[in-house]
Parts: structure tokens; sequence; C-alpha cells
């Protein structure tokens, strides 16, 4: 065998042994940090009844989880600087959209600058409501089990009131659609 057919051997095992170096490195912290006490609170929230909670939205409106009783609720906890955050808005636009008729409601509770807000949200036609709170809205993050103030934090309510699911981080779409319709 020639000397660049083993290098090429060579460096295909390596590029084997670093990619399997990384799924096993991902595998190893994802099971970390599903295994945190504060992963293990968020789960805990799974089939508790929802807090409730009384937040100003952007016109300075004080509104009340229990206007969206009877609703498949998606709280969602965000930050303009947060890019994760960031991402997944459109696609919370999209499902309000799309499955808004048959009782999907999305609430956003941002955890920033009311301007900040203001001026993001005027560029993305946002169609649900978005609530701020400041030390108020950290206490109802909190509430909803997320006591390290991961962002984002979402938390899925069935139409009973019942937290179905809550999310550390960034939420996938299939992930997300896949439950919204199961819990419709």
């Amino acid at each position: 065998m020639s000397i660049k057919a083993l290098n090429a051997i060579r460096f295909g095992l390596m590029g084997i042994a670093v990619v399997v170096a990384f799924m096993a490195g991902n595998y190893v912290v994802k099971l970390y940090l599903d295994n945190t006490p504060a992963a293990q609170e968020a789960k805990a929230m799974v089939s508790q009844y929802r807090p409730g909670f009384l937040l100003p939205d952007l016109t300075g409106e004080m509104r009340n989880m229990n206007e969206w009783n009877g609703k498949v609720t998606v709280v969602n906890f965000w930050a303009t600087w947060c890019p994760p955050c960031r991402k997944e808005m459109p696609v919370f636009i999209e499902l309000q959209k799309k499955y808004g008729a048959q009782g999907l409601q999305f609430v956003g509770i941002a955890l920033d600058d009311e301007n900040k807000v203001q001026d993001y949200i005027a560029t993305l036609g946002l169609e649900y409501p978005i609530l701020l709170g400041d030390d108020d809205a950290i206490r109802v993050s909190e509430d909803f089990g997320n006591r390290l103030g991961a962002l984002p934090y979402t938390a899925v309510i069935d139409r009973e009131g019942f937290i179905v699911r809550t999310y550390r981080g960034e939420v996938s779409q299939n992930s997300l659609e896949r439950l919204i319709n199961n819990t419709l």
C-alpha cells in the first residue's frame, strides 16, 4: 500500500475518532445537564398545575394567566440579548398563526428593558402577547421551575392548566409542533 493511501486511512480514522469523541462529549454534557438539580426541578413541574401571575404587557395593561384558561398555552421566557431566544421567536409566530384558531396561545415574558423589547417586537410582526416585569418576571420564571434563570425557558400548558413539558434552552420546531398537536 502506498504512503498516500496509508495517510488517507490514518486521516479518515482520526476524523472518525474526532466525531465519536464529539458525540460522546455531547452525550455526557446532556446527561449531566439533564441530571442537575435545576433540570430535575424543571422536569418536576410536568403534571403540576401552572402557576398564576399578573404582569404588564407592552401597553402597561396588567395581564393575568387566567386569561388563557381553556387554551393550550406556551409561556416563553426570553430576552432581546439572547440569540437562541431570537432564533426561536419566528417559529412561535408561525405556530401561533397556524394553530391559534384551534386554541393555541403563545405568551412571551421578556426579561429585558422595555424599550429594547418594543424595538425588537416592532421588527417581527408579533401577534401574541408580550409581558414584562423585571423582578416579578424572574419570580414567575422561577415559579415555572426555572430556578437558574435559563433563557430561553418555555413551558407548555394543556387546556386544563397542567404543565405538560418544559424546555430549558432553544425549542426545536419539530419537537414543539409535535407536542402542540398532541395537546390540542
